[in-house]
């Protein structure tokens, strides 16, 4: 596996405990709409977070949110329209960023929360 998709996963699974500690229940990971995957979908209370994970080990090029882009984000809708159409779920939805910037000892966590709406 190449070193990037090494650190994407470290990072969504620091990720998930991250999640977890704040008490969202994790519902799907990894979750695959056709050819779109979506990181993390969890709830807490009537809520349904779809959650995008950034990780990078620098923030020389920019910071891990900053690499979510609208066609990305475009993609993760439909993804999770069809998600609650599957699974007639009626919760609100929340989209949410997590930016993680690791280093050989330590992580940094930004959890932003309704970082981009459904349109």
């Amino acid at each position: 596996m190449a070193k990037h998709n090494e650190l994407g996963k470290v990072g969504e699974q620091i990720a998930v405990n991250f999640l977890l500690k704040k008490g969202y229940k994790i519902l799907e990971r990894n979750y695959y709409f056709k050819k779109i995957e979506v990181d993390i979908i969890a709830q807490k209370n009537n809520t349904l977070a779809v959650i995008e994970v950034k990780t990078r080990s620098t923030a020389y090029y920019g910071n891990p949110q900053d690499f979510v882009k609208p066609a990305q984000i475009k993609r993760i809708v439909m993804a999770i329209d069809y998600y609650i159409q599957k699974n007639n779920i009626d919760l609100e939805i929340q989209f949410d960023i997590i930016a993680i910037l690791k280093t050989k000892n330590n992580h940094v966590i930004k959890h932003l929360e309704n970082a981009f709406y459904h349109f």
